[in-house]
Formats: structure tokens, sequence, C-alpha cells
């Protein structure tokens, strides 16, 4: 059995340690969801590549090295260190250390009248009747293990609520560094965001490493947009390339609704972003597009299901990525539609840029229709840089570097132009610029 393993027993072992100390111990439906949570994780243990959508990505890494439950850090982070795509104090924005909220690090004031924005462990306590309402309410225990290993462990996270007709017109921004005291360790934050009809908000995630310290990042997202509802929702994961970072978000998106997002991986030994959305109503929009960059040793998979559950719902999927050295990635996009979700329109692409010949990009984009009157495609692409491009800019006197690191960034730029929101692109440019200026 899973539990006999020594990587799942050391979880065991720490549920035993820590459960009466985690925030919202003694809540009599948090302490049942954490030891169902548990019971689920051990007896399932890791996904392994003999499932279908763990194909491509092994987490050997995570049964190989004991990652103990991150302490709280009260150590002073320097304010560079904190990325933000509004400076000036124009974002509502919380910082997480090691997994646990700082509120010292954080301004959360000025948000618009019904919007509340708290940290889970503040939730816990304050309205822990409305957090049971939600928690693990999308994001159910069946999906896969690491959904019930973050439920067990859960220490912190973000609530977000937004009362009917309420926009947020400053972007709403989440930041988790991880801690660099030389132990491997891991958190797992768990983010509710829950918008009525008519709401608007735009939510950025930043993930990124302050150290070189090995870390498991195991983050999970819960999503509800009501009748109406706009969510502009971007994550940009820059961990240490000791890192590993698992994420998953579970979108239900309403009638008339619309859920923008983009991922952008360029850090962690390992990364996986799993994307789960329900267009639960008519007339419904989604976009879940991204990008990656990454090399060396680095793995990085983006894997999403668009499920098209009523009629007239609209979706676009854009992703594309640079691979160098000998890097692998992992594209699996699937769109579903329903029998009775007839005048679906769905889009989607995946196409790849080979920097070496040990990269290695794995593309499994999917189309399952069960409506006849629907208009759906997809593509895939893998290739290397247009010599003849190549050509014409070192005919221009441009170095052979200087001119790769123009194609990579164009085609990158190209797959940003995704992300409406301004400040997001120009954020996400300038990071990708940056990993261009490490090669």
């Amino acid at each position: 059995m899973a539990s006999e393993t020594p990587a799942i027993q050391s979880y065991v072992d720490q549920f035993k340690a820590h459960a009466a100390t985690l925030p919202g111990a003694g809540l009599p439906w948090l302490d049942e969801l954490r030891a169902a949570g548990l019971d689920r994780f051990v007896k399932t243990g890791f996904p392994t590549p003999r499932q279908e959508s763990w194909k491509f990505t092994s987490l050997r890494p995570l049964e190989r090295q004991s990652f103990g439950l991150a302490p709280a850090l009260t150590a002073p982070v320097p304010a560079a260190s904190i990325p933000t795509v509004a400076p000036g104090g124009g974002s509502h924005r919380m910082v997480f250390l090691g997994g646990r909220y700082r509120p010292d690090l954080s301004d959360t004031g000025g948000l618009p009248p019904g919007a509340t924005l708290e940290s889970l462990g503040e939730a816990l306590v304050r309205s822990p009747d409305g957090v049971a309402e939600h928690l693990g309410r999308t994001a159910t225990l069946d999906a896969h293990p690491l959904l019930a290993l973050n439920l067990a462990f859960l220490t912190d996270g973000v609530v977000l609520r937004l009362a009917r007709g309420t926009v947020v017109p400053r972007p709403v921004e989440l930041v988790f560094l991880s801690n660099d005291d030389g132990l491997p360790a891991a958190w797992h934050p768990r983010i509710l965001v829950l918008a009525e009809e008519n709401a608007e908000a735009t939510l950025i995630e930043h993930h990124v490493g302050l150290g070189s310290a090995a870390c498991f990042s195991n983050v999970v997202a819960e999503i509800v947009l009501g009748a109406g509802a706009r969510l502009h929702h971007y994550k940009i994961q820059r961990e240490s390339l000791s890192a590993i970072h698992l994420a998953t978000t579970t979108a239900h998106v309403g009638r008339d609704a619309t859920y923008d997002t983009f991922i952008l991986n360029l850090g962690a030994a390992l990364s996986r972003h799993e994307g789960r959305s329900v267009l639960e109503g008519t007339g419904t929009t989604c976009r879940i597009s991204g990008a990656y960059a990454v090399r060396g040793t680095q793995h990085t998979d983006i894997t999403t299901l668009i499920d098209h559950a009523k009629p007239r719902g609209t979706s676009r999927e854009v992703v594309k990525g640079v691979i160098d050295g000998q890097a692998r990635a992992v594209f699996q996009g699937k769109i579903i539609v329903r029998p009775d979700a007839q005048k679906t329109d769905g889009y989607q692409l995946n196409r790849a840029l080979l920097l070496s010949d040990q990269a290695e990009i794995d593309s499994k984009p999917e189309l399952e229709i069960y409506a006849d009157d629907v208009k759906c495609s997809h593509g895939a692409t893998a290739g290397e840089l247009d010599d003849a491009q190549l050509f014409y800019l070192r005919s221009r006197g441009l170095p052979l570097e200087r001119a790769r690191a123009l194609l990579i960034a164009a085609f990158l730029d190209e797959a940003l132009e995704e992300i409406p929101v301004e400040a997001v692109r120009e954020h996400f440019k300038a990071a990708i610029h940056g990993w261009l200026g490490e090669r």
C-alpha cells in the first residue's frame, strides 16, 4: 500500500505531530476534512505516469526527499524581493513567506465596499462558517491526491469575496516567497475566490524563490464566478531551481461570466500547473493561456481541462514555450463539449520552440465533443529557430546570440498578447527578457 512507502509515512507522521496546531484545529468540520484528506492521500499515494493525465510527468523527486512542514518565519524580507506589477502602492497585496501570511509585508487597505480580502487563517477565526461553505467544493478530494494532501496540511491562504456588482479597480497581488533556511520545507496554501453576480477583479499570483533551498509548494485555488462576473487571473512562477511547484486551479464559471487566466512558468526544477474550468452557465467565456521557458534539466507541465457544460460557451487556449538544454515540457489540453452545450466555440493552440537537440516537448491536445452544433479546433506544432530569420538578423550586423535572443523573445512575446491587462503583460515580458539575459 502507498502508506508503507517512506515518503507517504513521513506525511502521516507530520500530520500526527502538527494537526493540533494547524489553523482552525478544533473546528469539527475542518478536522474531519483534514483527516479525510490525509486518508485519501495515504490510500492513493502520489500520482504516477501510469495514470493518463500524469503520463509525461513523474513525481519521483517527491518520493526521494522528505519535506517538513514549513515553520512560521518572522525574518525581515527586503522590499526589493517582493515583486509587484503596480509599484508605489498601486495594488492590494498579501505576502506569504514559506506559505505563512506576513501582514507586516502586506497592504490590503483601500478595498471598495463589497470586497473583503483576508488570509485563510484570519477567515477561519472570523467567519469559519463562510469558509466551510466553500472549502473543497470545487477542488474535491477525488480529483487527485495532491488536492487531498493540500487539504490535510493547509496552513494558510487567501479568501477573496466580492459581493454583487463589486468592482475592484486595483489588482490584488498574492506574493508567495520561499524561505531560505536551508531545510527542505513544504507548504500547502489554499486560495478561495468567491465572486457574486457582475463582480470584477484582477488577481495576480507571484511565486518567487528567495534562495536555493529545496522546497515543495502545493498550491490549490478554488474560484466560483456568479452570473456576469469577470475575473482576470494571472500567475508567474519563478521559484528556485531546487524547488518543486505543483498547482491546481479549479474554476466554476456562471452564466455570461468571464474567466481569463494566463500562466507563466520560468522557475523550479519540476513544475506543473493544472487548470480545470467548468463553464456551467450559458454564454460563458473562458480564456486559459500560458507560456514557459525552461533550460538545463527543468521539467514543466501545463495541463488543462475546459468543460463546456451549457450552450453558447466560448473558450480560447494558447500556450507557447521555449525549451533549451535537456529540459522537458508537457502540454495537455482537453476541451469537453457536453451533449447540451450546443453553439460552443472552442479554440486551442500549442506551439513549442526547441533550442537544442536534447530538448523535449510532449504535446497532447484533445477534443471530446458530444454535441453536433459546435465550432471547435485545436493544433500543436514544435520546431526550431528559423534559419532564414537568423540569417537576416545576422546580415544586419547582429551577433548570433543576440539574433537568437530577439527571435526567442518575439516568439514568447506573441503569447503574452493574450493578456489584456497592460501592466501584467509588461511585467511578464520583463521576466521573460530577464530569463533570456541569463542564457
